[in-house]
């Protein structure tokens, strides 16, 4: 019997074994041959290589988007306002209601008579607000104290401003860049712990990995596995492409190395936790932990817990498959799995553990930014006037506005009850009312601070917007500003001025002959400019308007911050010139703020992204209408709400508040308008159809109800209307204009400059008038 252990037959079996594994060992030879090919090629290009990495590691590494942030809430002792609005702010800011607070930031409790908060800090573009543990005490609603936990008495503080959008292109990355110490101890435990527990000890490729990766890509017969280390996922990410290839990773292992010859562990750490991807968001692409953390939990990723920073780091297996919000079953088995893993490694203690794995998956339950996309355009549209498409794309600016969430909110609301209301009065049908669209803008009466911009009647939509982008015939808006052109000559005109409300015809450029008709239908001849205005009678402002001249109309105009370019029509004294929400708003301001000319304002200021403050845009005011004049036109203004077109206000509005306003309707009732103001804010309102077709309402039926909703959840309070020194009032006959006693049946109390109060005798008028 021939002996088992022959050399031919070990020959045998070993040829056989050969044959039998013949693709695992050409694999292996080839994996191996090109391995070393690789590193001797690369050796000689090491120099291009090391370049190469050093422009990209060195520069700005990201192109970050422009940050745009709302007005912070400031508090102090004597505000005014009740401290669910100041809850309702730190919930929208990501701050968590907790019965028994800790030390940490981002937490809020209430208390019998106020609230205990934990604030964040923020760096603002003046200076930095340091995290402050407040206690903030309420007596109705007013804040009558503020002091930290140690009783010290804080004067005023600031909360963090909300995150309101960004700037930059389209289907783009963002992120928002942390330092390592920003972040948790924990959470860099445990993305070592899970991706790459000899981070601190290789130099840049794990031997041991590769060679499970050749292993596992040989038995599966495919390339399965890459055991890349965060060095090499880095490398990846920056430089490479996302492909699985050989080709890829032999690329990869030199620049590997060539990126830790250069630069510190901490550094490409740091790179590496703000380059990683975690979801996508509509075309926003979320990178980094910094972003990750408000996307998925709404808070700074600094204020995580425990089983929120295990579930991020047990995305980056596979963002996708793991993702929380449609696969939470797959996250919460990643997630724990990760909680092992730290506990294995020491990380955790078993109540720690227990603790943490015991936790839901906790996410925000409105991940992504809720953008104000109406108000944006506004920014976008001041900033492209000192900064370059490059700065707002790739530089990270922050951009501070004036924006309000709280008025932004109750503007909402009264377009949501006021649509309601318009189709229930109107009896439209669903269809009829759906085609209804609105915008609006609403300022600070004193200073032309925008606090809200509502571009259609879905607000978070970022398409058309109508307060910017849409140009309308602005119907009966126009005559204030006529009436202010004359009382402008209080040597020739008063409210108490007798105009005619009579038929005109004038022949246009074409040949067409233009005669406007009042609403009624009716001409009341004579009447005086105050009744004129308050019934907006348009016979009496085109005479009006003519006898002033229509080109010093349209000068005028032009000093109420008007910046487009209109034609000095007749047409244009009842409205036929088109402008936008933003536009009326504008003009309007200088009314709002007692005659001064104030631009309107977005944007506060603009601070580079390492704090650095770049530019302010201060409060600018330039008188345009002297006192006298203005407290007359505001006079008017609010008879307009009393007795005119405004009165329905009143329905929503506490009858001692005095507010001015105007109506407006373009022909055929393609455009109902309401601009008004009170003593704090601004509004303008359009509704009308997007295809310019005629509307079911007026500007008293539409637009106004819109305005007097926004202006009652604003808490409306009454103008500052106390008379100049340049202003007396005097009694006026009703019916002929000219003066009387004060207690005639027919008198009326009117402002007049004092420099041309009528003249007359009152008690020799008692005798012969009032009888």
């Amino acid at each position: 019997m021939q002996n088992s252990t022959t050399p031919e037959r070990k020959l045998h079996r070993l040829r056989s074994f050969v044959l039998r594994y013949k693709w695992w060992f050409t694999t292996l030879v080839v994996f191996v041959f090109i391995f070393l090919s690789v590193f001797v090629l690369a050796s000689r290009s090491m120099a291009k290589l090391d370049a190469r990495i050093q422009e990209v590691f060195d520069g700005p590494k990201w192109s970050i988007p422009a940050r745009v942030y709302a007005r912070p809430l400031e508090l102090y002792a004597g505000l005014n306002v009740d401290r669910y609005t100041v809850s309702a702010e730190l919930k929208r800011l990501g701050y968590q209601l907790t019965a028994n607070p800790s030390s940490r930031a981002g937490q809020f409790q209430f208390s019998p008579t106020g609230l205990k908060v934990n604030t964040r800090g923020f760096n603002f573009a003046d200076s930095f607000e340091p995290a402050t543990p407040l206690v903030i005490e309420w007596n109705n609603n007013q804040i009558t104290s503020l002091t930290t936990t140690a009783g010290k008495t804080v004067p005023i503080t600031r909360l963090e401003p909300q995150l309101i959008g960004r700037i930059s292109p389209a289907q783009t990355e963002d992120r928002l860049l942390k330092k390592l110490e920003q972040l948790p101890e924990g959470l860099i435990n445990a993305l070592l712990a899970v991706e790459d527990p000899k981070f601190y000890q290789h130099n840049g490729l794990s031997f041991r990995g590769i060679a499970r990766a050749i292993w596992v890509n040989i038995k599966e017969r495919r390339f399965a596995q890459g055991g890349s280390t965060l060095t090499q996922q880095l490398i990846k990410n920056l430089f490479l492409t996302r492909e699985r290839s050989v080709r890829r990773k032999l690329t990869e292992w030199p620049m590997a190395i060539a990126l830790e010859r250069r630069y510190e562990k901490d550094e490409i750490l740091q790179a590496f936790v703000n380059e990683v991807f975690f979801a996508q968001d509509k075309s926003r692409a979320i990178h980094g932990f910094g972003l990750a953390s408000l996307y998925f939990f709404d808070k700074p990723v600094q204020e995580l817990e425990t089983h929120e920073y295990a579930l991020l780091v047990g995305l980056l297996k596979g963002p996708s498959y793991y993702d929380p919000l449609r696969h939470p079953k797959r996250a919460l088995t990643r997630r724990n799995l990760v909680l092992r893993i730290m506990h294995r490694d020491n990380f955790l203690s078993d109540e720690a553990l227990a603790a943490a794995q015991a936790k839901p998956l906790g996410l925000n339950s409105a991940t992504g930014l809720q953008q104000q996309p109406a108000y944006l355009d506004l920014v976008k549209q001041q900033l492209t006037r000192d900064y370059s498409t490059e700065d707002l794309h790739r530089n990270g600016l922050n951009i501070f506005t004036n924006f309000d969430p709280v008025a932004q909110n109750k503007l909402e609301q009264a377009v949501i009850a006021a649509f309601e209301q318009i189709g229930q009065e109107q009896f439209l049908t669903p269809e009829q009312l759906a085609k209804l669209q609105t915008a609006s803008v609403v300022t600070r009466a004193d200073n032309g601070e925008v606090l809200a911009v509502l571009g259609g009647r879905e607000a978070r939509y970022a398409g058309f917007n109508r307060a910017i982008d849409a140009n309308r015939h602005i119907g009966s808006l126009i005559k204030p500003f006529v009436f202010a052109e004359a009382l402008a000559q209080p040597e020739l005109f008063n409210l108490a001025s007798i105009i005619y409300d009579l038929p005109v015809s004038l022949e246009q450029p074409n040949g067409d002959i233009w005669s406007p008709n009042n609403f009624s239908g009716e001409s009341l001849g004579p009447v005086m400019m105050l009744d004129a205005l308050t019934h907006s009678l348009n016979q009496a402002s085109v005479n009006l308007g003519l006898e002033l001249g229509v080109e010093n109309i349209v000068t005028a105009l032009k000093q109420y911050n008007l910046t487009k370019e209109i034609k000095p029509l007749p047409s244009l004294l009842l409205g036929a010139v088109e402008l936008s929400v933003v536009d009326v708003a504008a003009l309007y301001q200088s009314l709002a703020s007692s005659g001064f000319n104030t631009p309107l304002r977005a944007i506060r200021e603009v601070q580079a992204s390492d704090g650095q403050l770049l530019q302010r845009y201060p409060f600018k005011v330039q008188q345009r209408l002297d006192s006298a004049t203005n407290h007359q036109l505001n006079y008017a203004l609010q008879n307009v709400m009393r007795a005119g077109t405004g009165r329905r206000a009143y329905r929503y509005l506490p009858g001692d508040v005095a507010v001015a306003g105007k109506s407006g309707t373009s022909n055929e009732q393609r455009d109902s308008w309401f601009a008004g103001y009170d003593g704090q804010h601004s509004i303008v309102v359009w509704v009308g159809h997007d295809d310019n077709t005629p509307t079911p309402v007026t500007g008293s039926r539409g637009a106004l109800e819109v305005w007097a909703r926004a202006m009652a959840n604003l808490n409306a309070t009454s103008l500052r209307f106390s008379a100049p020194s340049s202003v007396d009032y005097v009694s006026i006959n009703t019916t002929t204009g000219e003066r009387t006693a004060s207690d005639c049946r027919d008198a009326l109390q009117l402002p007049f400059h004092r420099d041309f109060v009528p003249q007359g005798n009152p008690e020799a008028l008692l005798s012969s008038r009032c009888k």
